[in-house]
């Protein structure tokens, strides 16, 4: 696997601890780490990113067609996604604003997909 791959992959382990930690200050008033919970949910999702097999051609979890998440640990990392997601411009804005233009990419790249 290449390094461009292994960039890749710590970027997203990154983003999404990023997202967890936000999401726990705010939700669960942690302020020195993660509560029990998200300290849980944020090794979950590094571990899955590790095994990501899609890495090299993926650019984020919810555009994959191979949902690798037990059902358990997918709800509680979409409703950190869509607690922290807006807020990410205050907190990491240029990681936030990087995010988007990848998913505008990613939106066209699929739509000419599902052309073809």
């Amino acid at each position: 696997m290449g390094k461009c791959v292994e960039t890749k992959r710590e970027k997203e382990k990154e983003l999404v601890s990023q997202m967890i930690a936000l999401y726990c200050k705010k939700q669960h008033g942690g302020r020195n780490g993660l509560c029990e919970e998200c300290a849980k949910l944020d090794a979950y999702a590094r571990m899955r990113s590790d095994k990501c097999p899609f890495m090299e051609t993926k650019t984020f979890c919810s555009n994959c067609k191979v949902h690798c998440y037990k059902p358990d640990m997918r709800e509680k990392i979409r409703k950190v996604m869509c607690f922290s997601g807006p807020r990410m411009i205050f907190s990491h804005p240029i990681t936030a604003i990087r995010h988007v233009i990848e998913s505008k990419k990613e939106k066209k790249r699929l739509e000419k997909e599902n052309e073809n």
